[in-house]
């Protein structure tokens, strides 16, 4: 289902939890979201549809990823500085990302995988994991 995105910086802010499985339902709300905000969307957190669970979708190149629970195992390359806008706030911030990161999470069965992303998925994914902790960029 198509979920409102959420902009009270109040419940942005705080913390998400991990995910279970009894949370997958979150998955297909996420999907639908993302592609509703296709044309101005690459990422989206659960909690931007006022969910408080460390799952996210992210557009790869045209192919939608599920990401539950990640966690960074390593980051690498270059650490610069960008420019990033949100559907949660007006504007762009100013933040540093690193080029690569290898991560481990769940897919959306809930099987576990490690990857290392880079370039633009990899700045996406950090954006994403941001919002678990309660930082808004």
């Amino acid at each position: 289902m198509i979920k409102e995105i959420i902009k009270d910086q109040f419940v942005l802010s705080q913390k998400s939890k991990p995910a279970t499985k009894d949370d997958l339902y979150i998955i297909q709300d996420l999907l639908d979201t993302i592609q509703e905000y296709d044309n101005h969307c690459v990422g989206i957190a659960a909690n931007m549809i006022g969910e408080l669970k460390t799952i996210m979708v992210v557009n790869d190149e045209g192919h939608y990823i599920v990401i539950v629970n990640p966690v960074i195992l390593k980051k690498s390359g270059k650490l610069y500085e960008t420019n990033e806008g949100c559907l949660c706030h007006i504007g762009v911030k100013t933040t540093k990302r690193y080029e690569k990161i290898k991560i481990e999470f769940l897919d959306e069965n809930l099987k576990k995988k490690i990857k290392t992303f880079t370039g633009f998925t990899a700045q996406i994914i950090q954006h994403e994991m941001d919002h678990f902790e309660g930082i808004l960029v």
